[in-house]
């Protein structure tokens, strides 16, 4: 059912990308509840601190099965959007290139930590997640994603990590 709720949206945001909008599933009470349960599903027997998933999309996910779990959430934002000290990793995308930070202090030495995001594409911005989480001395015990595009081979951007999915295009 999850995927007959996601609209397919050619070139974008830029030609040859076919942009998987989960707009149309967030808005389906049926379709988000259902994401959300299978995400939690995905991770509920893995031993985790917190749940940290970058924006925007990632917090819409993150933040729910965080609440599931009963377990703290730590946001991954694009520069100047955290107000204390930050630490921050550069990265490459399918078309382009970005950075996010993470607070300084959000994740201590031994942190377990379980990064949850909307979409698993190259692996270019969960590799990023990963080294700011180890910088600051937290493990990733595993890494789930709502939506995973195989046919890009991104756990081949992964390797070692465990990666979980709901959906695989």
């Amino acid at each position: 059912m999850l995927k007959e709720l996601i609209t397919n949206v050619q070139d974008y945001p830029k030609e040859g990308i076919d942009f998987k909008d989960i707009t149309t599933l967030i808005s389906n009470s049926d379709g988000f509840r259902e994401s959300i349960e299978k995400l939690t599903r995905l991770i509920k027997d893995i031993d985790a601190d917190f749940i940290v998933s970058p924006e925007a999309r990632g917090f819409i996910f993150g933040s729910a099965v965080a609440f599931n779990l009963g377990i703290g959430f730590i946001p991954i934002r694009k520069k100047g959007k955290l107000p204390r000290e930050t630490v921050g990793e550069s990265y490459v995308l399918e078309y382009g290139e970005d950075s996010v930070y993470i607070h300084k202090d959000a994740v201590q030495k031994g942190d377990k930590i379980i990064i949850i995001d909307d979409l698993l594409s190259t692996g270019g911005t969960s590799n990023a997640q990963i080294n700011l989480i180890e910088k600051l001395g937290g493990t990733v015990e595993a890494l789930a994603y709502l939506i995973e595009l195989e046919f890009l081979n991104p756990r081949v951007a992964l390797p070692n990590r465990e990666v979980l999915s709901v959906i695989k295009y």
